[in-house]
């Protein structure tokens, strides 16, 4: 990679997205941060990216449909999409719709490039030594509509499918740890 790449970093977490920008600035590359899909999407008209850090959710937007989106508008950018909640179903989603890889939070900016660097055709998979287990997994996914819920438990049991008094069994438990 060189310093006359540009990046695009798609984010509604300013913070996280600010770091980001911050690590590859110090590497020498410019870096553009966009808040919401639209904005990135009036961006990615006007100026010329290489490459992009896209999150799964932006606010209420999907990450899934700014990839095809992007992708229309500039076919050869080379995008990575990152979440906090990771599935196999959009991980695969993500690819098919464009995206180079699919990496979860939190990461740091070698992960990421390293993404961008390696072949695509590598058929060497690195899987992790410590797997997320299925309880922390189940922690994770009740924590996330929990907090799309605004906190409301019985909303989000009903999305679960399971009683509310079990979910508040589960929720007085302490995280699961990896």
């Amino acid at each position: 990679m060189n310093s006359a790449e540009r990046f695009l970093i798609v984010d509604d977490d300013i913070t996280f997205a600010q770091i980001m920008q911050r690590a590859l600035a110090r590497r020498g590359f410019d870096v553009d941060i966009f808040n919401s899909s639209e904005s990135a999407l009036k961006g990615v008209q006007k100026q010329y990216y290489s490459k992009a850090i896209i999150d799964l959710k932006i606010a209420q937007d999907s990450g899934l449909v700014l990839i095809k989106n992007l992708k229309a508008i500039s076919p050869d950018l080379e995008i990575i999409m990152l979440t906090g909640y990771s599935s196999i179903s959009t991980a695969v989603e993500a690819i098919k719709l464009g995206a180079r890889n699919y990496l979860c939070k939190p990461i740091d900016i070698e992960e990421i490039l390293l993404a961008f660097s390696t072949k695509e055709d590598n058929e060497e998979v690195v899987l992790p030594e410590n797997p997320t287990s299925l309880d922390r997994l189940e922690w994770e996914h009740i924590q996330k509509t929990l907090q799309d819920n605004d906190g409301n438990v019985s909303a989000t049991a009903r999305l679960l499918g399971m009683h509310r008094r079990t979910l508040q069994r589960k929720l007085h438990k302490r995280p699961v740890s990896n």
